[in-house]
Parts: structure tokens; C-alpha cells; sequence
């Protein structure tokens, strides 16, 4: 496991692609497990703070309930078209409960960057990140992958 000024520093060609995708939309896709066992995929804001990648969520929201339970999750870049030559990245990892004496200034960070304070009680994670992967197509058909860890890019032909 990883936190994000880890993993930028063992593989910085991908923590770089994950930084340009992500800021792309300004919003991740946050996959989740509801306590079914079935998938929650929901859109979510996110922040790098402090040498760790962040989430915020409202008080007792599902996707929040569903990393307290089950703190396995998956954040992938949002995705605006079907031909793949934007690329897409993908974090797997765990979703870490922020120490509460980290939130004031986690949220005064908020503030400071985005103008919002939460108006009541909200939940924060820190993700350390087990494995992540980037995959591109080109015009001509050829894909371009990268994945970490090993941080080795392979380039094959699509069928």
C-alpha cells in the first residue's frame, strides 16, 4: 500500500497521467461495495492534500457508509468519449477514516482551494492505493498501457 506521494514517487509517468485525467472534469468515479455485495459507482470531488490523495463526502452518505463497512474501492478517471484516446487511470486501494485531529486543516485546505466548508459533521478518507493502471488507444488501433506496481509501459495492437 501507498499513499500518493508514494506511489508519485515509484511511478511518476502514472501519478502524472492520474493527475491530468483526474483534473480533467475535476471529478473521479468512486466505485464502492453496498453492504449487498453489489457495485456503487458515483461521482465524487477529490483533493491532494498533504502527500495523500483525499475524499470528502456528507455525513452518512451511502458511498461514505460503504467505505466505513468496506473500505476496498476503486477511483477511475471520468470517461467523455468511446474511442479510449483520452485515457482512462484507475486506482485500486483502501479508504483510510482521516485522523480527526487532520480535519481541521484538511478542511481549512478545502476552503482555501474551493470555497466550501462542510455546514455540519462529514466524513474524510485518505486512499492508500494498492495498484493502479493507465490504458490508451491510438487513432491507428494500438494500445498503450501502463500499470503499477512494476511501472512498465506495454504497447499492443487492439483486434
Amino acid at each position: 500500500m501507498a499513499s500518493w506521494d508514494q506511489f508519485e514517487t515509484d511511478c511518476p509517468d502514472l501519478a502524472h497521467l492520474a493527475r491530468e485525467r483526474f483534473g480533467a472534469s475535476e471529478l473521479v468515479m468512486l466505485g464502492t461495495l453496498r453492504k449487498n455485495g453489489w457495485p456503487r459507482i458515483t461521482p465524487i470531488e477529490y483533493a491532494f492534500w498533504e502527500g495523500e490523495f483525499v475524499l470528502g463526502g456528507m455525513w452518512q452518505s451511502r458511498k461514505m457508509v460503504d467505505l466505513l463497512r468496506d473500505p476496498r474501492c476503486a477511483i477511475h478517471s471520468t470517461t467523455t468519449n468511446k474511442n479510449g484516446q483520452e485515457g482512462d487511470v484507475k486506482l485500486y486501494g483502501r479508504a483510510i477514516p482521516l485522523a480527526p485531529e487532520r480535519e481541521p486543516a484538511y478542511w481549512q485546505h478545502i476552503f482555501e482551494t474551493m470555497n466550501f466548508r462542510p455546514a455540519g459533521p462529514a466524513h474524510v478518507f485518505t486512499i492508500d492505493i494498492e495498484s493502479a493502471g493507465y490504458v490508451r488507444f491510438t487513432p491507428e488501433g494500438e494500445q498503450h498501457t501502463l500499470t503499477w506496481p512494476g511501472g512498465k509501459w506495454r504497447r499492443t495492437h487492439a483486434p
